[in-house]
């Protein structure tokens, strides 16, 4: 086979991945608080050095084969999006890139969100998606008088989170957040944090993005037509 395949297919995948990714950057530009995905490229190399680092002596197979890309992580941006005016009471902005809201899922599960679009069910402060909102002691948080000073922040690093949806975030090891005490040094009221994702700049990757593995596809394409005439000179 031809080794320049491997390398097409991989490219072709990571490309897959990253449209993926971008779209849906792109179907969230519109979501509050929404930060945009990210994708990291390696190659086979980098893996090989690593365990070359830690006595783990593997050959390589061939040079073509051990610099075929491929994607070596993901990361959030977490750039502040920009704070939109609303002049709504049960809407909170946060003036700092590391610090969250605890709300608590339908799996009664303590997760941090940056969406500060709440609203009022049945007397109780809760999240677009109806989680409650909880305060320092984790108890739901009743919308009454001074009600803002209740609401819980929590400092975390992104590196600590891991995304689970509906905007939120899981905490990774809870020994490495922080609770914040007073919260009227972070929050803003009557007002909402947008997302942070450039259309413009996410539509032009994507595009690009595109492109490259159409590109791929016909290089695949080219090198299996080869192939195929050469296997039939071989046959005649």
């Amino acid at each position: 086979m031809n080794q320049g395949i491997y390398s097409l297919a991989a490219t072709m995948v990571n490309q897959l991945n990253r449209v993926d990714v971008l779209s849906n950057n792109l179907a969230n530009a519109n979501t509050n608080a929404f930060k945009q995905n990210n994708l990291v490229q390696g190659s086979f190399n980098h893996y090989m050095t690593k365990n070359l680092q830690h006595n783990d002596l593997r050959e390589k197979i061939n040079e073509v084969t051990n610099t075929v890309p491929k994607i070596d992580g993901n990361f959030y941006s977490d750039i502040e999006g920009a704070v939109e005016v609303t002049g709504n009471k049960l809407d909170f902005s946060i003036n700092a890139r590391d610090v969250f809201f605890k709300v608590q899922n339908n799996n009664n599960e303590i997760v941090l969100t940056k969406d500060g679009a709440f609203k009022n069910i049945n007397g109780f402060l809760v999240t677009s998606e109806g989680n409650n909102v909880l305060n320092n002691e984790n108890e739901k948080i009743i919308v009454a008088e001074g009600f803002e000073n209740q609401i819980a922040l929590i400092k975390s690093s992104y590196n600590n989170l891991s995304k689970q949806g509906n905007n939120n975030y899981l905490i990774n090891d809870n020994n490495n957040v922080q609770n914040v005490l007073i919260n009227e040094n972070y929050l803003i009221q009557g007002s909402v944090e947008k997302s942070n994702v450039n259309t413009i700049t996410t539509m032009v990757a994507l595009i690009d993005s595109q492109r490259r593995l159409e590109q791929a596809q016909k290089a695949s394409t080219g090198i299996d037509e080869i192939n195929q005439k050469l296997i039939d000179k071989i046959t005649r």
